[in-house]
């Protein structure tokens, strides 16, 4: 084992100039963990490659940087050559702990191998922090790339109860440790500028109501049935309007045929773009109530982002979701897969918002966020491991 009394930690996971929510992930664990431990990021030099990327970049382009920290990019996610230089690589740093950040079968062959050519020597060390065991949409190989890509892992972290339970079908009776995301509270806003005058440039009138769906879109976010919902919304609350705002990974034109079929055009706000991050403020911070109406999910990194904005969620009880919320205090719990649930949703938080602080709830809320505690969990990991 290391001598040194700072414990050294490698993290194998990626970072900047990458962006995303495991990039932001990683470097909050980085920020949380380094103030006791001696850590390095093991980045990635190759993430994904072009043509398996469904988004226009990989990579942050924002003038404000939430994700720069210290990190060397080595890893190379589909070189097996670059896989053994990588081992070699953590051997000669001689780590006490090494920790992959697993979030999609992908990465299957690449840690599945950098962690069997480490299993010699480093049996006991090897904690997998898994944001999601398989993917939203997996299938036979998704599953049998898990399996290869996990394997090897002395112990886990999860980050909500949802993936223990999917833990436990590939954990081989291995020690599941528990955490969860950390409050994203890192996108600084501008209070110089009023939310009025931030309605104003959206074309929103500034006593109406702002409904925000944030992030890439695809079918397991459930926009679709949210978009179908939003008509009988307006209907009995014509002051309301929804700002859709995030990268479209599947084609727009869904999303189009349905605001057109339900001729709801004039109260939908298309952004289909990646948000620099010195921009996410602005949207919001002009919202209401940001909604998740996952059809699935584990955790959602947005949910996080709007509770470092104090804003209040609903949310589909689907996967991890659920668990994060306080219904009624933090936000407000529906089901998945249906229209008049979303309908039902929104209704209740508008009788709520003026007799519940949602804010104040909220800032409770995150001072119990269990991340917090990952210094603690890592120690007591290591000295499990010294023992």
């Amino acid at each position: 084992m290391n001598s040194s009394k700072r414990k050294k930690i490698i993290i194998i996971g990626p970072a900047y100039p990458y962006r995303g929510g495991n990039s932001l992930f990683v470097t909050k664990t980085y920020e949380v963990l380094q103030t006791d431990f001696d850590v390095k990021i093991f980045n990635y030099k190759l993430l994904y490659p072009s043509l398996l990327f469904p988004g226009t970049t990989q990579f942050d382009k924002s003038d404000q940087q939430v994700f720069k920290v210290p990190n060397e990019r080595l890893v190379n996610s589909i070189s097996l050559f670059n896989w053994f230089s990588v081992a070699k690589k953590i051997k000669q740093e001689k780590p006490d702990l090494i920790i992959f950040d697993w979030w999609h079968p992908f990465f299957g062959l690449c840690h599945g191998t950098i962690s069997r050519l480490l299993n010699t020597e480093f049996k006991d060390r090897m904690l997998f922090i898994t944001e999601n065991v398989v993917s939203h949409e997996a299938n036979r190989i998704d599953k049998f790339l898990t399996k290869i890509g996990i394997g090897n892992a002395s112990m886990f972290l999860a980050l909500s109860d949802k993936v223990v339970k999917e833990l436990n079908r590939f954990s081989k009776g291995k020690k599941i440790y528990r955490s969860e995301l950390p409050i994203y509270n890192c996108y600084e806003g501008d209070d110089s500028v009023a939310i009025s005058e931030l309605k104003t440039k959206l074309g929103v009138e500034a006593n109406h109501n702002v409904l925000l769906f944030f992030g890439y879109v695809r079918k397991y976010k459930g926009l679709d049935i949210l978009l179908e919902s939003f008509s009988e919304i307006l209907a009995k609350h014509p002051d309301t309007y929804l700002l859709v705002v995030g990268e479209f990974y599947d084609n727009p034109d869904l999303y189009k045929n349905i605001i057109k079929k339900k001729n709801i055009g004039e109260h939908v706000i298309l952004i289909n773009e990646f948000v620099p991050n010195e921009e996410v403020y602005k949207y919001y911070q002009v919202s209401d109530v940001v909604i998740l109406p996952y059809r699935s999910a584990t955790q959602s990194g947005i949910l996080n982002i709007a509770y470092g904005f104090n804003k209040p969620v609903i949310v589909t009880d689907v996967g991890g979701l659920g668990e994060f919320v306080d219904n009624e205090k933090t936000g407000i719990i529906i089901q998945p897969d249906s229209t008049q649930e979303i309908i039902d949703g929104y209704e209740r938080f508008l009788f709520l918002k003026d007799k519940i602080n949602f804010a104040k709830n909220i800032i409770v809320h995150n001072g119990q966020n269990s991340f917090n505690n990952l210094p603690n969990v890592i120690s007591e990991i290591i000295n499990e491991i010294s023992e």
